[in-house]
């Protein structure tokens, strides 16, 4: 029996999709039908946390991983940075240089458990909030969004890990992939998110 651990904000929580729970819940069913049909046990967790930042991941990523340590070994998948570069008050809630410190040291705990180690790209935004104070005080822009993702891309290339772009999936449909608030994706988006990781659960099934 393998773990699979899904570290990351409300998006791998799979906030806003009434209908299927989120792109981590859909594949936590796939991998148990897989499971049931013969396949290997895969016990996927979703450990999402609405608008957790890497700041938050570091406090509680070793207590977590402890608590969740398979003996056939572990997945991790770190989907972080929608929160990290939102702009509040004129400041980044996590700026560029401590988002990527904070995603290396997250890389160094998972890898005492695990060389599966998969970063998760940061989607783009709605147009209709790109650049614009939302009612919580918090600004995004897809400008940041690509640099986050540049961030995360060179850390997975430089560490040998995998990359999951999410990002370039959505880019030229995201207006009917996100919600209302164009930041979380509706159902349709989820089940497209879930729809390329399959093949990579595949591999552990």
């Amino acid at each position: 029996m393998m773990y699979g651990l899904f570290f990351g904000d409300s998006i791998t929580y799979g906030e806003y999709d009434g209908v299927f729970g989120g792109w981590v819940d859909i594949l936590k069913r796939y991998a148990l039908q897989k499971y049931n049909e013969g396949s290997n046990e895969l016990i996927l967790f979703n450990l999402g946390i609405g608008g957790e930042t890497t700041e938050g991941l570091l406090k509680r990523m070793p207590h977590e991983m402890v608590a969740r340590n398979a003996a056939d070994g572990n997945i991790i998948f770190i989907g972080y940075g929608a929160n990290d570069l939102a702009i509040k008050e004129g400041n980044y809630i996590v700026n560029t240089e401590q988002f990527k410190t904070n995603i290396l040291t997250a890389i160094q705990l998972a890898k005492q458990y695990t060389q599966d180690i998969y970063l998760v790209s940061i989607l783009p935004i709605s147009k209709n909030i790109d650049g614009i104070e939302v009612a919580s005080g918090k600004l995004r822009s897809n400008d940041e969004v690509l640099i986050y993702n540049q961030i995360l891309k060179n850390i997975a290339a430089e560490n040998s890990l995998h990359y999951i772009d999410f990002h370039s999936a959505f880019l030229d449909d995201k207006e009917v992939l996100l919600s209302e608030d164009g930041v979380h994706p509706n159902e349709k988006g989820y089940g497209m998110m879930a729809e390329i990781v399959i093949p990579i659960i595949e591999n552990y099934l």
